[in-house]
């Protein structure tokens, strides 16, 4: 999920690995030296990660009862998750506060358009598969392209095949695993009017993630800073009312804490027992 720099700006990653594998003291450690150095922690967790590593995070969270620790798990293929991992770094580099960053990662997500062009869906349950294309799967040579994000959708390859794209403008990684076609970049480029391509190598959680390891995985982003600090200072901002932190959106991602209840009588008029 560590990409390399967007730009001169781009923050660099830090990578926990094993935090299933080592001894729940070291893994404290190392997440309490990050906090000392940097102040607060977004953690930029894929889905596809096993059970262990999800609860290992919570852990080390609960038992540092840190309210600096941000655990965020959109539901993202790999790919389009390192694609935001990324903006989140370049975004670091701004003058926002931890809170207002660690929520832009779930305005930005609405604008990242994540899928993969597949050589069998039969086992892929995280995009609806109808039995017509479960049937057309066991059948060598047919190709499936799939959007899992923002929206759902998949077809099969054939001459008029098409995914809905970005109505804005995009650039486009991609990430080749071991299905042989040129079909992403020869076909959806064009399609979408990606105004950048860049390949990467494939992430390790993406034949887990999409259910075979026959795959092509892409993601169109906005890739320039300005455009994402316009977008992340367009919205709102707050103060959480339990940490007081600045966040955007209806729920810190540091103490996990809603909006605050609507008392009796702060209702409106009329609205009262």
């Amino acid at each position: 999920m560590a990409l390399p720099p967007q730009d001169e700006r781009t923050l660099p990653a830090v990578v926990l690995q094993g935090l299933d594998k080592e001894p729940l003291e070291h893994a404290l450690a190392a997440v309490q030296s990050l906090i000392d150095q940097h102040g607060h922690l977004i953690v930029v967790c894929s889905g596809a990660v096993s059970p262990e590593v999800a609860r290992r995070l919570h852990t080390i969270r609960s038992l540092l009862e840190s309210d600096r620790i941000a655990l965020f798990r959109p539901g993202l293929p790999p790919l389009g998750l390192a694609v935001l991992a990324r903006q989140l770094r370049q975004l670091a580099s701004c003058d926002l506060s931890p809170g207002v960053l660690a929520s832009a990662g779930r305005l930005l997500t609405h604008y990242i358009h994540a899928g993969a062009l597949l050589g069998s869906v039969t086992r892929l349950d995280r995009v609806p598969v109808g039995l017509k294309q479960h049937a057309k799967s066991w059948v060598p040579g047919h190709h499936f392209a799939v959007l899992a994000h923002p929206e759902p959708q998949l077809v099969r390859i054939a001459p008029e095949a098409a995914l809905p794209g970005p109505e804005f403008g995009t650039s486009m990684l991609v990430a080749k695993g071991q299905l042989q076609s040129d079909w992403v970049t020869a076909t959806l480029v064009p399609q979408w009017n990606a105004q950048g391509l860049r390949e990467a190598v494939l992430p390790a959680e993406s034949a887990a993630w999409w259910g075979t390891g026959k795959l092509i995985e892409f993601a169109a982003f906005l890739p320039d800073l300005s455009v994402l600090y316009q977008l992340v200072t367009s919205v709102r901002q707050g103060s959480c009312h339990w940490c007081g932190i600045d966040v955007i959106g209806d729920r810190c991602v540091f103490c996990s804490a809603g909006p605050p209840p609507i008392l009796e009588n702060q209702l409106p008029a009329g609205r009262g027992s």
